[in-house]
């Protein structure tokens, strides 16, 4: 594609994301994931005034339910009217190199009705290990959401390790996911994921030691001097905690815009 086309042509794309059009937001994501116009989108988005949309991110090891816990969250604002977008990190196939696409399925089946699904978009992002739990391109990502108009961005990681912080540098909320049993004391001293956290959620809390979990990460919270940090328990399979942790982001969001 000649430069001015290309130019043309994502210019035209970003027209038609901010009237709505799923279709072109999804182009223009794979744009912006393409070494071939990574720059062309760069330069078009820079000339274009996005809206600013709290970005929330979850972040977690792998199988602590992030993915069932984020389905919760976009059918429920989903269903408050809200449009709701979310950049969903996959593992990497190892035989395509795609995403799995797993996250995509669990997501949109949480919503609660036809209407909700039509708020909610999801696009699945292939990301490789060793990555600091992000595809490499997520800022210019987040960047063409933006252009979208939703009320709320969601970015999930793959399984994140205790040295995968750069969540905190793409989102305003980072939500950290836990299950019990997740390791003892001397884990918690040691996880520095634990202290870019603005809300930590002990998922799966139907299982045992969900209070052990609670009181560890509570007072490793307190030692660090960041006792504001609310600490939930919340259970995907008892429906219990959720509307807690809706509050809980609700929150920290208000907070984020008195410090905007």
């Amino acid at each position: 594609m000649a430069p001015s086309n290309q130019h043309h042509d994502i210019a035209v794309l970003m027209q038609r994301s901010t009237q709505g059009d799923r279709s072109a937001l999804s182009r223009l994501l794979t744009l912006a994931n393409s070494a071939d116009h990574l720059a062309a989108v760069k330069e078009s988005l820079e000339q274009r005034h996005a809206c600013s949309p709290p970005v929330i991110g979850l972040t977690g090891s792998a199988g602590v339910g992030k993915s069932s816990l984020l389905g919760a969250l976009a059918s429920h604002f989903a269903e408050c009217g809200e449009r709701v977008g979310i950049l969903a990190c996959d593992p990497e196939s190892p035989m395509t190199g795609g995403a799995l696409l797993g996250d995509r399925i669990r997501i949109l089946r949480a919503a609660t009705s036809p209407e909700a699904s039509e708020r909610i978009f999801v696009r699945s992002l292939s990301t490789a290990s060793g990555q600091q739990a992000l595809p490499p391109n997520i800022d210019l990502m987040l960047q063409a959401m933006k252009t979208f108009g939703f009320d709320r961005i969601f970015v999930e990681t793959v399984g994140a390790g205790q040295g995968d912080i750069a969540i905190r540098r793409v989102a305003d909320i980072v939500v950290l996911v836990l299950q019990p049993q997740a390791g003892d004391e001397l884990q918690w001293q040691k996880a520095g994921i634990l202290e870019i956290a603005d809300i930590v959620v002990i998922n799966k809390a139907d299982l045992p030691g969900s209070d052990r979990t609670l009181a560890e990460v509570t007072e490793q919270l307190h030692a660090g001097r960041a006792p504001s940090v609310p600490v939930l328990k919340t259970s995907i399979a008892r429906n219990e905690g959720l509307d807690e942790f809706y509050r809980a982001i609700d929150l920290a969001q208000a907070s984020l815009k008195l410090r905007r």
